[in-house]
């Protein structure tokens, strides 16, 4: 008779113990590529913000929070990595990540709020068109501020019966006020100086609109909304929350180099007049 081959038979304490130490390296293993992918990103972010500073043209310094957040996801992966996160209590860990999540939602909804104007068109024929300014350097107007006027000469070729405002103040770091800038690059351009009207006080899109709306009828004129991509749909919005009635967008392009810095920035700028109530 051929003998049944025994079994090993592991005491039933010790497999626990294994499966413990099996689960413990598995969370350890993921914990590790958690901390590498973040410290990756971290890299990315500080790349980022180094390309910005020492490449491109900018108008402020908000590009610095690339930096910032890259310090911090950096920091973070190299703390999931050495595993020097057991010390932190089960609450501030569940707060954080509550908070992350919140953070990480709102982005995500508000960009894509923001991409719904993304390529805002207007028909030809209006009676205002608006643009709205962006930084004046020393030399001409920036590149933001070029590709809105750009877009805006465009259409005032089509429409020559459409009379254009330029509204935007000077700001500290500015020879000349915005709404000054744009009227001679306009004149330059071939607009006839009669068509351009100028709204020199405003500081911000808010009163860009406001200011503006004080030259129009807005119950009835029909007004065309010239700005960038990014910047289109909280602008659409503020018109609306300031009593436009006919309005429509005309988006302009912007640098693809600058665009994720610009949406970041553009998503503190939507939150920040929604909680104002300019919606």
């Amino acid at each position: 008779m051929r003998r049944k081959k025994q079994e090993k038979l592991i005491p039933f304490e010790k497999r626990r113990r294994v499966i413990y130490v099996y689960q413990h390296r598995k969370r350890r293993s993921a914990r590790a590529a958690a901390g590498w992918t973040l410290v990756g990103l971290g890299g990315l972010c500080l790349l980022y913000c180094l390309f910005i500073l020492f490449f491109m043209s900018f108008g402020t310094w908000f590009f610095l929070i690339w930096g910032l957040a890259g310090l911090a996801l950096a920091i973070w992966g190299g703390l999931l990595v050495q595993q020097k996160t057991k010390g932190i209590p089960g609450w501030a860990k569940l707060c954080w990540g509550l908070l992350a999540g919140i953070g990480l939602t709102a982005l995500l909804v508000v960009e894509g709020l923001i991409f719904t104007e993304f390529d805002a068109r207007a028909e030809p024929g209006a009676d205002y068109c608006m643009i709205l300014g962006a930084q004046m350097k020393d030399d001409g107007p920036s590149d933001v501020l070029k590709r809105r006027l750009d877009r805006a000469l465009s259409y005032l070729q089509e429409s020559p019966e459409t009379l254009v405002i330029v509204s935007g103040g000077r700001g500290g770091n500015e020879q000349v006020s915005e709404a000054q800038g744009m009227y001679d690059y306009l004149v330059d351009a071939g607009i006839a100086p009669e068509r351009i009207l100028m709204e020199e006080a405003s500081r911000n899109t808010h009163e860009n609109l406001e200011f503006s709306g004080r030259l129009l009828d807005l119950q009835r004129d029909r007004v065309v909304l010239v700005t960038n991509n990014f910047h289109m749909y909280r602008t659409l919005q503020l018109a609306e929350g300031a009593g436009y009635m006919q309005i429509q967008g005309l988006a302009a392009t912007t640098d693809p180099w600058m665009l994720p810095n610009n949406l970041l920035r553009e998503f503190f700028g939507v939150v920040k007049d929604f909680c104002a109530g300019n919606f």
